[in-house]
């Protein structure tokens, strides 16, 4: 009996067994219908424009340093009725563009050329990131300077913005390019020009078309920055204009318009990227 009370004793004395751990699911949030974030956005514009309007006729914020957006709706009738808001917009538009097109398809090509010659990378490389390392804005003055006042400076600056980004992209692309499959070529009797278009070129247009987006507000940036310097037309030189004068409501003007363009050409360009990713990664 005193052998059998100390091993009920322990028995009894043991923990008891534990509970399996709930497992934890990640969280998950139900995503909204369009329509509700269209409101709420709405909402928050409304509640901006409304707080910035109240702000300026009661004195809280100073109407001739920030305006107010009353007087920034009847700039905007003015400069779309009686100013030159097309002839702002389009030449705006053509220098974005024009930069864009040639700095990523200039860029592309001299990154993929790498591919050629290692001694040639090697060689160039260093440049490439010098000229990278450069504030190329800080080189607007003298583009202006060479290239005139016209739309030829602005689409070298915007260029050059788009440039490098495209050249240092395209050299990505071509360093990944499978080592495994460029011998499969050779070894199936290709041509160095056969393997580089049909192997090296389609390895580096994904890697191409990820850089479209980032290259067409470099583009618009460049664009921008060279009407501010000199220009004869162009929202750049209406902001700077209105600026020179203090006329704040149309600064608010060229800026709200600048950005309606930079949307628009944002949102294209990424339809382009997901028909281009549909139409030549898949």
């Amino acid at each position: 009996m005193e052998q059998i009370l100390p091993a009920a004793r322990t028995a009894t004395t043991q923990p008891p067994p534990a509970r399996p751990r709930r497992l934890r699911r990640l969280p998950r949030e139900r995503a909204r219908p369009a329509w509700q974030i269209i409101a709420v956005q709405a909402a928050l514009l409304i509640a901006l424009l409304g707080g910035w309007e109240l702000a300026a006729r009661t004195g809280l914020i100073s109407a001739f340093f920030w305006s107010q957006p009353s007087a920034v709706a009847r700039s905007l009738v003015l400069f779309v009725t009686e100013g030159n808001a097309g002839i702002d917009i389009s030449t705006t538009f053509e220098e974005t563009i024009a930069g864009f097109v040639l700095g990523t398809s200039l860029g592309a090509l001299i990154g993929m050329s790498f591919w050629w010659s290692r001694n040639y990378a090697a060689i160039m490389q260093p440049f490439v990131i010098c000229f990278e390392s450069i504030p190329k804005l800080a080189l607007a003055p003298l583009v202006i300077l060479v290239f005139g006042l016209g739309l030829a400076s602005k689409v070298a600056i915007a260029t050059a913005l788009t440039l490098i980004v495209s050249i240092l992209t395209a050299y990505a692309g071509v360093k990944s390019v499978d080592r495994d499959s460029e011998k499969l070529f050779y070894s199936l009797g290709a041509t160095r020009m056969q393997v580089f278009v049909k192997l090296v070129v389609p390895s580096c247009i994904p890697w191409i078309i990820s850089i479209l987006r980032v290259n067409i507000g470099l583009a618009l940036t460049g664009a921008v920055v060279g009407e501010f310097i000199a220009s004869e037309h162009g929202l750049g030189r209406e902001i700077f204009y209105a600026g020179s004068t203090y006329d704040i409501a149309l600064v608010w003007v060229s800026v709200l318009v600048l950005s309606t363009l930079s949307i628009i050409m944002y949102v294209a360009v990424a339809w382009a990227e997901k028909w281009l990713r549909r139409g030549v990664v898949h």
